[in-house]
């Protein structure tokens, strides 16, 4: 007698055992089918059943989700088979009483209709429910069945209530992990079309001509819904008849413009202005206008949508997508599809107006400069203008440093505008009601740049007969930003460094330690990493100025907002000059698109300033001979090889210095003539190994 019960303990044990590698198995899944298909696996090492089913209810329905998925009774996987609540009472008990069913037998059972019912037709005479449940919600209920009558002891429904708890924990997982992966999928589709929707609204401004702005948009929908096909059809002017924009069939045959114009029935054009987009299934392709469908069925297309084009009341025609894929579009996506038609819309209206107003000269004017006016009111900033990438990335950096205190370092050539992306920084800051103070370093003696900085007490020096403050005093909780940072003598170095991190100075000629609370903006055109190396500047003070470094590309990588550029200084110096400018030459736009502008911004600015000065007419007088150098050096008799970059520029600086006698600055220096300062001359000089033409002194 002792051994048996120590041999049903021993059993007991090894069934809790095989319970608790179970928990650690289906623990590991978090998808529902992983779940059930490893309780199938595992379970009979725990209770011996025939048939093992989960039930997760439905309250809303008033109905379970049957997984019937192990068991020699369970000949196929019955996922999801939706049985309708029979009796709300067996309901009740299960899942708010939360006790368990047990039926020994059920041909003697003469409670729960429903369940007996069921169960025979799977060929269970015992059965046990256990209501699965966790704190956040009631989830089911888990079945065991067998084909034999059993009579369930306290310790078996002890071991089957432990089971359903586990199985509830992994249920409710499954469920969460579910829940949380369509939630993210949803997250990520509503991305994707805001993303879409940003991306036709940006085409508003950047594509003004047809076809470019209908290859952009095809590309943008593409993106999001990966189809095969894309068509823009317009109404012919005051008739219903469409002329074809263009056809794209990425995949296949690419961009096709020439199609024969098609005409709309009264019923169609009505859907049209009433703005209802139609989903198009392969039977239905037949029905659409002659000249769309015969391209589509060439195409082996099966589905698709045609989205209205309207503009406020007007109709401008129709935007056709479609794909090889039947169920790629579906009745919930047109609500979305008329979003983006609207965009579409909005963007071809303004391509129309272009198109019109490009022939008449003054339209074409005021066309140019309202969107000017929308580019710099996307930055917020009158004097940066561009909408190139290159410059969007520098205005997004500099827009997220704007609201920490972190110190910045603008890298960049001369002339690209760093004080500009300085004071864009400031106005963007929490400081932006405080100072902004400017500080070119180059362009203060080195014996008075710490006077400058930090201020001077009456008689520190020669000459100092007031008291003075310097630039951080006068930054306090402002900004100080210091341009040409890599001129600064090393012997300057350590007490910036200590304004940087302590916060603190004394004035040239005081003791007095004051403290002082100013961001610092430093910029340079020259590489501090290579001035560290050769003993130039403190690596100490340039890991602290490069907290968050930013490089301003040059004028050459941003040529898309060279016109642009023009025409905003164009339209300056005409005002200021009381001259009435009305047109670019098409010829000098371009070569001014395609020089490499060494001096970047202040380049063109100065080239731009002297073209308005030469200007008689209402057409600009541009120098064409300044925008092409040339291109090739004699090598010997009857020989030539091109020249680089590098070269170029050597060669345009000794050009300017021969025609200045020498001479890098003043009104008639060389720095004058090649729009550059006479510190980015001379460094320029030095960097390119050019020796003056004459003794330093004569040369300045």
């Amino acid at each position: 007698m002792e051994s048996k019960e120590n041999g049903g303990e021993a059993g007991q044990q090894s069934r809790y055992e095989a319970l608790q590698q179970v928990s650690g198995v289906i623990a590991l899944h978090a998808d529902m089918n992983g779940v059930l298909e490893d309780l199938a696996r595992f379970l009979p090492a725990v209770i011996s059943f025939e048939f093992l089913g989960v039930a997760l209810y439905d309250p809303e329905h008033r109905l379970f989700h049957l997984y019937a998925f192990g068991g020699s009774l369970v000949g196929r996987s019955e996922i999801e088979t939706e049985i309708p609540e029979a009796d709300p009472a067996t309901t009740a008990i299960l899942l708010e009483e939360l006790n368990p069913i047990i039926l020994n037998d059920i041909e003697k059972e003469t409670r729960f209709a429903d369940i007996v019912e069921r169960a025979r037709q799977y060929g269970v005479r015992s059965l046990c429910l256990f209501p699965l449940t966790s704190p956040r919600r009631r989830l089911g209920l888990l079945a065991f069945g067998s084909t034999l009558q059993k009579d369930y002891n306290e310790e078996d429904l002890k071991l089957m209530t432990t089971v359903a708890a586990h199985v509830a924990v992994a249920v409710e997982n499954a469920l969460n992990f579910e829940e949380a992966r369509s939630y993210q999928q949803l997250l990520a589709r509503e991305r994707d079309r805001l993303r879409l929707l940003l991306e036709v609204n940006n085409n508003v401004i950047s594509h003004l001509e047809l076809g470019d702005l209908f290859q952009a948009v095809s590309s943008a929908l593409r993106d999001c819904f990966h189809h095969e096909y894309t068509g823009l059809w317009l109404f012919e002017e005051g008739s219903s008849r469409l002329r074809c924009v263009g056809m794209d069939f990425p995949t296949t045959r690419g961009f096709i413009e020439k199609i024969q114009s098609t005409d709309l029935t009264p019923e169609e054009v009505a859907e049209v202005r009433a703005r209802l987009p139609r989903l198009i299934k392969r039977g239905d392709i037949a029905q659409l206008p002659a000249q769309i469908a015969s391209q589509v069925l060439a195409e082996n297309l099966r589905s698709g949508v045609t989205i209205p084009l309207v503009a406020g009341s007007k109709a401008l025609g129709i935007l056709t997508i479609a794909s090889t894929d039947e169920s790629l579009f579906q009745q919930e996506e047109l609500g979305f599809l008329v979003q983006v038609g609207n965009q579409v819309a909005l963007a071809i209206e303004n391509a129309l107006t272009y198109e019109k107003v490009s022939e008449a000269r003054n339209q074409l004017s005021t066309e140019k400069t309202y969107l000017e006016d929308e580019i710099r009111s996307d930055h917020n900033l009158d004097d940066i203008i561009g909408n190139s990438r290159a410059l969007r990335e520098t205005l997004s950096k500099a827009e997220v440093v704007a609201e920490t205190d972190a110190t910045v370092l603008l890298m960049g050539e001369t002339g690209t505008g760093k004080e500009l992306i300085a004071r864009l920084i400031h106005k963007s800051s929490s400081r932006r009601d405080h100072t902004f103070v400017k500080l070119n370093c180059a362009a203060v003696p080195s014996g008075l740049i710490e006077s400058e900085l930090f201020g001077h007490e009456r008689g520190a020096f020669t000459g100092a007969v007031a008291t003075k403050p310097g630039r951080f005093e006068l930054a306090h909780r402002g900004t100080v930003f210091l341009d040409e940072i890599g001129d600064i003598a090393l012997d300057l170095q350590p007490k910036l460094l200590r304004v940087l991190q302590e916060k603190e100075f004394e004035r040239l000629g005081s003791t007095r330690t004051q403290k002082v609370d100013a961001r610092l903006i430093a910029a340079t055109n020259r590489d501090l990493s290579q001035m560290v190396a050769s003993g130039e500047f403190r690596e100490d003070l340039y890991y602290r100025l490069a907290v968050f470094p930013i490089q301003l590309p040059p004028l050459r990588e941003r040529r898309e907002d060279i016109p642009l550029l023009v025409e905003y200084f164009v339209a300056r110096f005409a005002r200021r000059m009381k001259k009435r400018i009305r047109e670019i030459p098409t010829p000098a736009l371009q070569a001014m698109t395609e020089w490499t502008w060494p001096g970047n911004i202040r380049e063109l600015q100065n080239f731009i300033e002297r073209a308005v000065i030469l200007t008689t007419g209402e057409c600009l007088e541009v120098s064409l001979e300044e925008l092409r150098p040339s291109h090739t050096k004699r090598v010997g008799k009857g020989r030539s090889q091109s020249l680089n970059l590098r070269e170029v520029e050597r060669e345009a600086i000794l050009e300017a210095l021969r025609k200045t006698n020498g001479r890098v600055s003043g009104p008639q220096g060389a720095a004058v003539l090649l729009g550059l300062k006479r510190t980015t001359l001379q460094y320029r000089m030095r960097l390119l190994n050019i020796k003056p033409l004459y003794p330093p002194s004569e040369l300045t």
